[in-house]
Parts: C-alpha cells; sequence; structure tokens
C-alpha cells in the first residue's frame, strides 16, 4: 500500500479527515489538538502525533507499505465519536458566559475565600 491508496482505503472506512495528514497527498482540513502525520524523510518513513503543534514520533518504518499498514491499523481502530457528541460541544459553547459567571459565584462562596484579602503563598 502506497500514500495514495493509504488515504482513498481510509476515507472508504470513514475516517476522519482531520485525523491524520500525508504530507502531498493529503491535508488536515481542520487542525485538531491532536492528529497523526505520515512524513516520508530520506532513509525513513515516521508517523508521527502531532500534539499542539509539537510532533512526537511514535513508530518509523524503512518502507512506505510498513508506514502505512501501521496508520491505517492504527486510525481504523479508533472508535467512532460518541453519538450526540457535537450537539453537546455546541450547547457548552452557546452557555460559556453562564458557565464562566457560574464558576466565579461558586469561587466566591468558596470557604476560605475572602475577596478583601490576598491569597496566601
Amino acid at each position: 500500500m502506497d500514500r495514495t491508496e493509504l488515504t482513498e482505503r481510509l476515507r472508504r472506512e470513514g475516517v476522519p479527515d482531520a485525523l491524520y495528514e500525508i504530507p502531498g497527498v493529503h491535508g488536515v482540513p481542520m487542525q485538531l489538538d491532536a492528529y497523526y502525520v505520515l512524513r516520508p524523510e530520506e532513509d525513513t518513513w515516521p508517523v508521527l502525533l502531532r500534539e499542539r503543534g509539537q510532533d512526537s514520533v511514535i513508530a518509523r518504518f524503512w518502507t512506505e507499505a510498513e508506514a502505512c499498514r501501521y496508520l491505517y491499523d492504527t486510525l481504523v481502530d479508533v472508535p467512532p465519536p460518541v453519538p450526540g457528541g457535537a450537539e453537546r460541544v455546541d450547547r457548552l459553547l452557546a452557555d460559556a458566559d453562564e458557565i464562566q459567571r457560574r464558576a466565579e459565584e461558586d469561587f466566591e462562596r468558596a470557604p476560605g475565600h475572602d475577596a478583601d484579602e490576598p491569597p496566601s503563598t
């Protein structure tokens, strides 16, 4: 399997495009906090996990086929999203100001909190 075939197979399996990047073949449409990258180098084929802009090599292979198989197996085994998860995130984002206000009120009412005294260190 090569990188192009890998991309086609992942799409057939319904793996979200945002979970992986293969430079020159498949870009990430929206950057999540973490996604996989198959980045060919001069002599090896590393598979990386990019978390918040930091790359960590999780596996390195001598051939493209081995790297593609590993990434395929890794991504196909990712559990599907939780049903209704997107709607819950949308509700949380819509209520962010109210959640922040309640958190501040709870903090003000917390035992030992005195707004007139500086925090102890």
